[in-house]
C-alpha cells in the first residue's frame, strides 16, 4: 500500500510534530534569558526543566522504537522504562496513564514499543496500558480507558490495509505493520471491550 519513502515521509513528520512544540519552548526560553530580565527567572529554569525532560525521554523513545538496531532492544527493563518515560509526556497528573509491562521476549521490544505509541495515541484522557507476551504472541491493550472513536476507526482501516485521512499521524502504526509483515506475522486489531493490538 505504501512505499519506503511514503513510510520514511510518515514517520518523520510524526516525530518531528511530537518535538517542535518542547523545542519551542526551549528556544523561548532562551530568549529570555537573552533579554536579562531576571524576574523571570524561575519561570524559565520550569520551562527548560520540563522540556528538555519531555525531549530526552520522548528521543530515547524514538531512537528505539524508530530507530536501527538498538543494543537496549534487548534489555525488557530499559524498554519497560523507555515506555513508561514517553507515556509520562504525554499524560498529566490529574490523568496519568499507567503502564502494566510483562513482556517476556525481547524479540517483541519494538513491536511493543510502537504498540504502546499507538495505543496512547487513541486513548482521550489517561488511562492504563498493559503489554504482554506468551513467547508467541504479543498484546497491548487498553484498560478502563477511554478512547477516541474516530481514532480506532481509522487505525481499524490502517490494519484492513486501506489509507488513513492523516498519515503521518498514523506513522507508528503504519511502522508496525509494516515491521510485522516482514517475519511473516500478522496484527489485528480487536476493540470490542477497549483496544487491542495483537500480533501472531
Amino acid at each position: 500500500m505504501y512505499d519506503d519513502l511514503d513510510l520514511t515521509q510518515a514517520v518523520s513528520t510524526r516525530i518531528s510534530h511530537d518535538l517542535i512544540g518542547n523545542i519551542g519552548a526551549v528556544s523561548n526560553a532562551v530568549e529570555l534569558l537573552e533579554e536579562g530580565d531576571m524576574d523571570f527567572l524561575p519561570d524559565i529554569k520550569s520551562i527548560l526543566n520540563t522540556s528538555s525532560s519531555v525531549l530526552s525521554a520522548r528521543l530515547k523513545f524514538f531512537r528505539m522504537a524508530f530507530g536501527l538496531d538498538n543494543s537496549n532492544l534487548e534489555n525488557l527493563a530499559i524498554i519497560e522504562q523507555t515506555c513508561a518515560a514517553y507515556l509520562q509526556t504525554i499524560g498529566n497528573r490529574n490523568t496519568p496513564i499507567e503502564l502494566s509491562f510483562r513482556l517476556k521476549s525481547p524479540a517483541f521490544g519494538r513491536w511493543a514499543m510502537l504498540g504502546v505509541m499507538i495505543v496512547a495515541d487513541a486513548l482521550v484522557k489517561g488511562g492504563k496500558i498493559e503489554v504482554e507476551d506468551d513467547g508467541q504472541r504479543l498484546v497491548i491493550a487498553t484498560v478502563g480507558a477511554a478512547l477516541s472513536a474516530e481514532k480506532v476507526s481509522q487505525m481499524s482501516k490502517i490494519v484492513q490495509g486501506q489509507q488513513p485521512d492523516n498519515l503521518a499521524f498514523y506513522a507508528p502504526l503504519l511502522y508496525l505493520c509494516h515491521n510485522v509483515s516482514l517475519p511473516g506475522r500478522s496484527l489485528r486489531l480487536l476493540d470490542s471491550q477497549g483496544l487491542a493490538l495483537l500480533v501472531e
